[in-house]
């Protein structure tokens, strides 16, 4: 079967982490783990990834931080950041749209629609690029 997308999960809870990539290798998505700032960069620079997703609170680094840096970058710049993150206040989700994401969802989230909505955003980008 094809390949749906490939997705880079930035993550430090390993439970959520899991969670994830078990919703999306369902879905047929090719997935890969970074738990730390840090890494997801490496693996974000290093890969040809479709989306990120991108925790707010990492051990080493703000992800704030993180999606600004992958939106400066002239090869990551539009591939889509999408912030899954137990901060819920409006402030913080403002603040991660502000930054480049193109969506922000709150943890807890309802896993009959956290994926289809991922997915819509990998389209979105790949009817742009086309």
């Amino acid at each position: 079967m094809n390949r749906v997308a490939k997705i880079l999960i930035v993550e430090d809870d390993t439970p959520v982490a899991m969670m994830i990539a078990y919703l999306l290798t369902r879905e047929k998505c090719e997935v890969a783990f970074a738990h730390t700032a840090k890494k997801g960069m490496q693996l974000a620079e290093g890969g040809n990834f479709d989306l990120i997703t991108l925790d707010v609170d990492l051990p080493d680094g703000n992800g704030f931080k993180l999606c600004s840096r992958l939106k400066e970058h002239s090869r990551l710049c539009d591939t889509p950041v999408v912030f899954v993150s137990a901060r819920c206040c409006i402030e913080d989700q403002q603040h991660g749209l502000d930054v480049g994401a193109a969506d922000y969802i709150t943890k807890p989230f309802e896993t009959f629609e956290f994926v289809p909505r991922l997915l819509s955003h990998v389209r979105q980008t790949k009817e742009v690029l086309c």
